[in-house]
């Protein structure tokens, strides 16, 4: 059992750390959250515009889908950023019996890493299909101006495909970077 003066020595280490996993929580929740809006408002523009145009695009479609996955985990990484906060928040608190310890709280990081590391793959999937799909209508038409084939002609909506994944990407490194940091700090103390 620690003495009262041991307690108060920890309790610095503690509030600093609980200080740096608050705020790097909140920053990277906000920075998330942006990205997983613009990929989504994108997505939604591309599917809806699929919708209007008489040229079906078959590939395109799993390019969508492995986006909207990765979206869908960036919101879930999105919310474990919220709870990076908490955690801060709670190891901030004077009362020792209100911290989380050290081997949750490693254990919450790691997940947060893992977490974004599926993100990364699902986008990366994503935008893979999709510029495959990009890449064979661009060799597929004929050099010039004559389009022969109005099925093969890139559009503006294929490429907020490549858009989409390309945010999900960027948002899914900026949360390994950060729990990867966030380990290390942790490991540390």
């Amino acid at each position: 059992m620690q003495t009262e003066s041991e307690a108060r020595s920890l309790a610095p280490e503690t509030r600093s750390i609980g200080n740096t996993i608050r705020l790097t929580g909140w920053i990277t929740f906000w920075v998330q959250l942006g990205l997983a809006v613009v990929s989504g408002l994108v997505l939604l523009f591309a599917y809806t515009g699929r919708g209007l145009t008489e040229q079906p695009n078959a590939g395109l479609g799993v390019g969508i889908f492995w986006a909207v996955c990765g979206v869908v985990v960036l919101l879930f990484s999105v919310y474990w950023d919220f709870r990076y906060t908490r955690i801060g928040k709670s190891l901030e608190n004077p009362n020792p019996a209100l911290h989380s310890s050290k081997a949750d709280t490693t254990k919450i990081i790691r997940l947060g890493v893992f977490l974004s590391l599926v993100g990364i793959l699902l986008t990366l999937l994503g935008a893979g299909a999709t510029v495959a799909v990009l890449v064979a209508k661009s060799i597929s038409q004929p050099p010039g101006v004559a389009i022969t084939d109005p099925y093969k002609i890139i559009r503006a909506l294929d490429v907020f495909v490549v858009l989409a994944n390309v945010n999900g990407i960027a948002a899914h490194f900026i949360g390994t970077v950060t729990s990867l940091w966030l380990l290390e700090r942790v490991h540390q103390h």
